[in-house]
């Protein structure tokens, strides 16, 4: 093989190599947003720049030089009063929840806040469409451990539910593991019920207060 034909073996490997790696980022979550994903905001960031400073100049030669001084002036009173105000929403799109905003959520609105929240953990997470009544969450985090979420007042199945996943239904990329959620206290019955399945991990009101708050899931329960 001559030397340009190894360096080309060379160059191909390594392109193969990072596109496996990158190809397993996506897959856990973790690899950020391509170019073609942030250019639109680029685009729009930039329009807005245009936008600002041919204003600036044309208030300008139409009113004077106290336009371009009292903009900034005017900037500066408005942004910390937007900021103050869509704080909690940026705040809740981090996955970070106080314990009053936890407790105003429906169950659709529980699912997204606890997909929020796997998300800031590092699980990558999915949230099937169509499921606003019964929804669920579905999550893996890079270890290969598979998480589904369920939202419901007591841990143990309703009759038209499927059972929890048993060792039988494990599938071989991970363990899989049933996180059953629930605001308020658990039942005795219901603690037995988890722990007799052996794949089932219960998160009452106060350990769901904790995750939002902002401790990780592995610290509050045992997800092995």
């Amino acid at each position: 093989m001559t030397p340009s034909c190894r360096s080309f073996g060379r160059e191909e490997s390594r392109r193969a190599r990072r596109r496996r790696t990158v190809g397993q980022l996506r897959a856990q979550g973790r690899y950020g947003p391509g170019f073609r994903e942030v250019f639109p905001a680029l685009a729009g960031l930039v329009l807005l720049v245009c936008a600002a400073v041919a204003g600036l100049t044309a208030a300008y030669r139409a009113l004077g030089i106290g336009v371009p001084i009292a903009a900034p002036l005017l900037l500066a009173a408005v942004v910390p009063v937007l900021v103050r105000r869509h704080r909690p929403l940026v705040r809740r799109r981090m996955g970070y929840y106080t314990a009053d905003e936890i407790a105003e959520l429906d169950v659709a609105g529980l699912a997204l806040a606890v997909s929020r929240m796997l998300r800031r953990d590092g699980w990558s997470v999915r949230l099937p469409a169509g499921e606003r009544v019964r929804p669920r969450v579905q999550a893996r985090d890079g270890r290969g451990r598979r998480l589904e979420v369920a939202f419901r007042p007591v841990a143990e199945p309703l009759p038209d539910e499927d059972p929890p996943l048993g060792r039988a239904r494990r599938p071989a990329a991970g363990p899989s593991l049933r996180l059953v959620v629930h605001r308020g206290t658990f039942a005795h019955r219901d603690v037995q019920w988890a722990r007799g399945s052996g794949d089932t991990r219960l998160v009452d009101g106060t350990l769901l207060r904790r995750w939002a708050c902002g401790t990780p899931l592995d610290q509050l329960v045992d997800l092995r």
